[in-house]
């Protein structure tokens, strides 16, 4: 027992010494070397492949013991990401926003008995009643009832509110208009129009300070239904970002009108000037970008809450495609809510790399023609968006920002420039690709992975196992000329949608390797890959190598089955293993 709650934060590849007549170190090394806290090394026994490592936790160990997995700190599995210094959403109204803070089809009514719970915990925690974990924030506050006002004023009668939701407030409203603060009762009513009592304080509601005072007059076009141009969302955004924080609590904006500000636009589905305002506003907050002196460079937007479910191949596939040339920056966060699951930051520091590279350094690594990628977290490129995520985990569902993030240039090239995006929900596909010819890129692709991140599956199509597209759909453009970029008009662009059947290329139909929020589990999965072990997640490294290479036109792509073949040539001879190392390796020696 004592040894398994005993976590090992990271993985050491110092003892690894590539040979040059054995370029594929793994081949014969036998075990993963893990960096005790002492200095020293405890071998971890692996016999002709790699087995799961026993001495982490993962959540199905978690689970046997009978542990939350807030009881312990394990840098093997994803919840440990999450900053311990964010307070705590209640989940009981977290579970309602869930509910009523989406879409006018999506949006499922609370039932008179949910709505009665979720409104009585309100009033006692406005009253000081509850604590701690099971307070109600005032983010909490803001996305609730900014879901309640925008059903109210409008959604399509099937997802307006209930009679018991009715029922509920009219019992509960007479109370809570005594206890709740003034924006509250704003984004509740925000005309008078619909609660009765305490009408007059919502029409007569401004806000403090001018930056408050915009978002105040923008959230009335909102709460109403509407929608806002491109230059007041810039306004908006630039006045309130960065969120200033005392003790996990706003010190400027009310933190009320931020996420209902944020959570009604998403519900009232955002035009194209909106999504363009939340991609391109702090573009240039840290100064313009550096420039890359590489031939191409592939940008790849992950959804950055990360996977909870499967294994996750991008920052593997980068290795990969680094070998012929094409070059990838990846991009994320340690940890993001919803789904706060296995994320690329969370494997490269495990790992043992430098996950605090600021952009210059990032282009260095990019640059290095024994690396040839590169990973930037969110914290050193955008704080301003980065002092979000504690907000975001209040609103519960994805705000604005979890689209057009996806669709950043951090850092650009001499050359050719790529954009590949992940996607789930409908209606996505064609703003993620509209930002993507915005950015003025060679190529974008937009991939309906597992999970909605990039990862195309070689698994048997299912009829029942996805909603709207089927996984393994991907749609995008590419510019005409190898040196022309794609203007915003599609003039220069060919245009294409498929669905990959994995099949047609030569791989066996295998199920998903699963990972469930093991951080340590996908890397030996990927490591495995990467030493040469043949097998579902080699094929998935491999196919979303190639076949991206295809679709963006890359060259010495032009012929897929080529595409796959380099790939694969990448990862048997050893060289996609030695360009992850290295990066862990050089990540140190930046200055």
């Amino acid at each position: 027992m004592r040894a398994l709650l005993t976590p090992e934060p990271s993985l050491s590849f110092s003892s690894i010494n590539i040979n040059p007549r054995n370029p594929n170190p793994f081949r014969t090394l036998t075990s993963l070397h893990f960096l005790k806290r002492d200095g020293d090394f405890r071998l971890i026994g692996r016999k002709s492949h790699l087995t799961a490592t026993r001495a982490v936790l993962d959540s199905a160990t978690l689970e046997q013991l009978g542990l939350k997995e807030s009881d312990i700190r394990n840098p093997a599995i994803s919840p440990t990401y999450r900053n311990s210094k964010l307070p705590k959403p209640n989940q009981k109204v977290l579970d309602a926003q869930a509910r009523v803070c989406t879409g006018p089809t999506q949006t499922r009514p609370l039932s008179e008995e949910h709505a009665f719970k979720v409104l009585d915990t309100i009033l006692r925690s406005v009253r000081g009643e509850l604590k701690d974990e099971e307070q109600v924030s005032k983010a909490q506050l803001g996305a609730f009832f900014a879901g309640m006002t925008i059903r109210a004023n409008a959604f399509p009668e099937a997802t307006q509110w209930s009679e018991g939701e009715r029922r509920a407030m009219n019992i509960f409203w007479p109370l809570l208009v005594r206890a709740l603060p003034p924006d509250v009762i704003f984004i509740a009513d925000p005309e008078g129009s619909i609660m009765g009592l305490g009408s007059s304080i919502g029409p007569h509601f401004v806000g403090n300070g001018t930056g408050e005072m915009r978002l105040v007059g923008s959230l009335r076009e909102i709460l109403a239904g509407g929608h806002l141009g491109y230059e007041e969302v810039q306004g908006v955004l630039r006045d309130v970002l960065p969120l200033k924080l005392e003790d996990g609590k706003s010190t400027g904006v009310s933190e009320s009108l931020l996420s209902a500000f944020l959570i009604g636009q998403r519900m009232n589905g955002e035009t194209d000037g909106e999504l363009k305002a939340y991609c391109i506003t702090f573009d240039n907050e840290l100064g313009p970008a550096p420039v890359a002196g590489v031939s191409s460079l592939t940008h790849y937007g992950e959804p950055y809450d990360g996977n909870t479910r499967y294994f996750r191949s991008t920052l593997f596939v980068a290795a990969v495609r680094s070998c012929y040339g094409e070059s990838s920056l990846l991009h994320g966060v340690e940890w993001m809510p919803p789904k706060g699951g296995v994320t690329e930051e969370q494997m490269l520091k495990f790992m043992g790399a430098n996950t605090t590279l600021s952009l210059l350094q990032a282009k260095e690594l990019i640059e290095d023609e024994e690396v040839g990628f590169a990973y930037i977290s969110l914290r050193e490129a955008r704080p301003s968006l980065y002092s979000l995520i504690g907000l975001r985990e209040q609103i519960k569902k994805r705000p604005p920002l979890a689209t057009t993030e996806k669709v950043q240039q951090f850092i650009r090239a001499k050359g050719r420039e790529s954009i590949v995006a992940g996607f789930y929900h409908e209606g996505y596909e064609e703003p993620l690709l509209m930002l993507m010819k915005r950015r003025g890129v060679h190529s974008g692709l937009v991939v309906k992975g597992e999970e909605g991140a990039l990862s195309m599956t070689t698994r048997l199509r299912s009829a029942s196992s996805s909603k709207g597209l089927p996984v393994n759909h991907c749609s995008g453009f590419r510019s005409v000329g190898s040196e022309t970029a794609c203007g915003f008009d599609g003039a220069s662009c060919q245009s294409f949608r498929l669905e990959v059947n994995a099949m047609d290329y030569g791989f066996e139909p295998t199920d998903t390797p699963r990972t469930d929020r093991s951080v340590s589990k996908n890397i030996e999965l990927g490591l495995a890959a990467l030493h040469g072990k043949k097998g579902p997640v080699y094929d998935r490294i491999v196919l979303n190598a190639g076949i991206v290479d295809h679709l963006l036109g890359c060259d010495g792509a032009e012929d897929v089955s080529v595409a796959l073949d380099r790939a694969r040539e990448a990862i048997d001879s050893g060289k996609a293993l030695k360009r992850l190392l290295n990066y862990i390796k050089v990540s140190h020696k930046l200055k």
